[in-house]
């Protein structure tokens, strides 16, 4: 039996797969972690692959409450992939490593305080929260972003690290200057780093 599951949220448009050679690249590092790396329950609109929200019509004003009305099935997914791994309501062994939307999703679990998460990772995101944040307080986050990307602009990450730590979040931030919206080698070495430490403390 793992000790803990990191639980991969794939960006808009992809699909588990896209992530889940992550886990094949940490298994060594982290021997005693499961991982999974579902789709997300949204076929995306305007090509293949899947999304956690709908991305047609959005706004800053109106992507919180796209964020919300997304949860539920968001946290039936987690909630079927613990059970698969014997983890049923384990949340304080899970760690939610998202890239894109679904940092945005991994972020929102982390504001909102739904579960006492072992740790949060979070490439190229953002804190889509319009309300009061209510995390839970023993839930550190990493927050690794491209300094490059011209997708999520890492303004994003630099705002989430400043409400999250004002929030009381124990928060790591990395800025890579020449990094665009992927994940570097060495952001995916940093996260490692970073669930190994989650899972010793």
């Amino acid at each position: 039996m793992a000790k803990a599951l990191v639980i991969f949220l794939h960006g808009v448009g992809s699909n588990g797969d896209d992530l889940a050679v992550l886990g094949e690249h940490w298994e060594r590092l982290l021997p005693d972690v499961a991982f999974a790396s579902p789709n997300a329950p949204y076929p995306f609109e305007h090509a293949m692959g899947y999304q956690w929200f709908s991305l047609t019509g959005i706004t800053p004003e109106n992507r919180p409450a796209r964020v919300r009305e997304s949860r539920a099935a968001f946290d039936n997914t987690l909630q079927q992939l613990m059970a698969q791994h014997g983890m049923a309501d384990a949340w304080d062994r899970v760690i939610l490593v998202g890239f894109s939307q679904g940092s945005i999703m991994a972020l929102d679990a982390l504001a909102s305080g739904r579960y006492p998460l072992a740790g949060v990772v979070a490439f190229s995101g953002r804190l889509a929260f319009d309300g009061a944040l209510t995390p839970q307080p023993y839930t550190p986050a990493l927050l690794i972003h491209g300094k490059s990307d011209e997708v999520i602009p890492f303004s994003e990450s630099v705002s989430a690290e400043q409400r999250l730590q004002q929030a009381g979040v124990t928060v790591e931030a990395r800025y890579e200057a020449a990094t665009g919206h992927t994940i570097s080698s060495q952001g995916a070495m940093d996260a490692a780093g970073f669930i190994a430490q989650c899972l010793q403390d």
